[in-house]
C-alpha cells in the first residue's frame, strides 16, 4: 500500500483497534491467475497473532488459498472532503480515510474444536450484550450439519500496514475548518473522521 510518511500508522495498537472495530474485511487471493475477493468478518484473537474466519464451502477461494500470500483489507471510516471548506479556492477535492492491510498465508482449520471456538468468539463479538442468543445453546446436531457447509481458516499476522489519511498534509487552520464542516454532517463516517482528525491535532 502506498503510504506517505505523514499518513503512516506507527502504533501497532492503533492498527489492531481498527481491525477490531471494522472487522468486516475484504480477503484477496489469486484464483486461476486472477484476483479473487471475498467479503467476510475476520476476528482478531486475544493475543493479536491470528485472524479467524470461514468461507462458505461452495466458494472456490478456499480450495487453493493455502499456498498463497493473501491480502486482507480492513476498511475504516472514510468520507469526501470538499475544497469549498478551505480558506482558499486554490484546492481540489480529496478523500479522508483509515485502513489496515494484513499480508500473510492462510491455514485451513480441520480441528472441530478450534473451528467452534472461533465461531463462538464471532457470535460473542457481534451479538448485543443483552442478546438471548448463545451458540452453545443451539442443537448440537443442527450446528454439526451447518458446519459441514463452511471451511474455517486462520491467518497468522506476518505483515501489517496502517494508513490514516486525515488531512495531516494541510495547515492546522485548514484542518480545523474541515473538522468544523464534518461535524455538521450527521453521518457516521463524517463524525468519526472529524473525531480522528481532532485527536490527531492533539498529538
Amino acid at each position: 500500500m502506498y503510504i506517505p510518511a505523514h499518513f503512516h500508522i506507527d502504533e501497532i495498537k492503533v492498527a489492531y483497534d481498527i481491525i477490531k472495530e471494522h472487522s468486516f474485511a475484504t480477503l484477496i487471493s489469486q484464483q486461476n491467475g486472477v484476483p479473487f475477493a471475498t467479503h467476510l468478518p475476520l476476528i482478531l484473537d486475544k493475543e493479536n497473532k491470528y485472524l479467524y474466519g470461514h468461507f462458505a464451502r461452495p466458494n472456490p477461494q478456499w480450495k487453493d488459498i493455502s499456498n498463497q500470500i493473501i491480502l486482507a483489507i480492513f476498511h475504516g471510516p472514510h468520507c469526501y472532503i470538499s475544497p469549498s471548506w478551505y480558506e482558499t479556492n486554490k484546492a481540489v477535492p480529496t478523500w479522508n480515510y483509515v485502513t489496515v492491510h494484513v499480508y500473510s498465508e492462510v491455514k485451513l482449520i480441520d480441528d472441530e474444536k478450534e473451528l467452534m471456538d472461533s465461531l463462538h468468539e464471532m457470535v460473542l463479538k457481534y451479538e448485543a450484550p443483552d442478546s438471548s442468543y448463545r451458540l452453545q445453546d443451539v442443537d448440537a446436531d443442527f450446528i454439526a450439519g451447518m458446519n459441514k457447509g463452511i471451511q474455517g481458516f486462520k491467518i497468522r499476522i506476518n505483515k501489517i500496514e496502517g494508513k490514516a489519511k486525515l488531512s495531516q498534509n494541510h495547515p492546522v487552520q485548514r484542518q480545523e475548518l474541515v473538522i468544523n464542516q464534518l461535524e455538521r454532517i450527521q453521518n457516521g463516517d463524517e463524525q468519526k473522521i472529524a473525531s480522528l482528525m481532532k485527536a490527531k491535532l492533539k498529538e
